[in-house]
């Protein structure tokens, strides 16, 4: 359940950034709710997590990294932002350590 919560925390956290670009500086007041709802969920739904035992290293460290590559892929395809190769490889750069993160924590066990 852990893992649903915190994969829920990073589509609002995704969806609440996007949210903040798509309001233009809060100057298009309709994208404030979204904003709003969406960080103060994704915050929740990562206490969340955290109360069911995950480590704090491993859910921060997930929910930060997809967050940045889910926002950077989707900043590209809805706002037309800029995604060059040394961007890419920056995302993969995070996938990678999130993945040796997840590594040492199972190691730990």
């Amino acid at each position: 359940m852990a893992w649903l919560f915190l994969i829920a925390a990073i589509a609002l956290e995704t969806i609440a950034t996007l949210s903040m670009k798509a309001s233009e500086g809060f100057t298009r007041k309709a994208w404030i709710a979204p904003v709003a709802i969406g960080y103060v969920g994704a915050f929740s739904l990562l206490g969340a997590v955290l109360a069911q035992g995950m480590p704090v290293g491993v859910a921060y460290g997930v929910w930060a990294a997809s967050g940045v590559a889910l926002t950077a892929v989707l900043g590209r395809v809805i706002f037309r932002d800029p995604l060059t190769w040394v961007m890419a490889a920056g995302i993969a750069l995070i996938i990678g350590g999130v993945m040796v993160v997840e590594i040492g924590a199972q190691a730990a066990h």
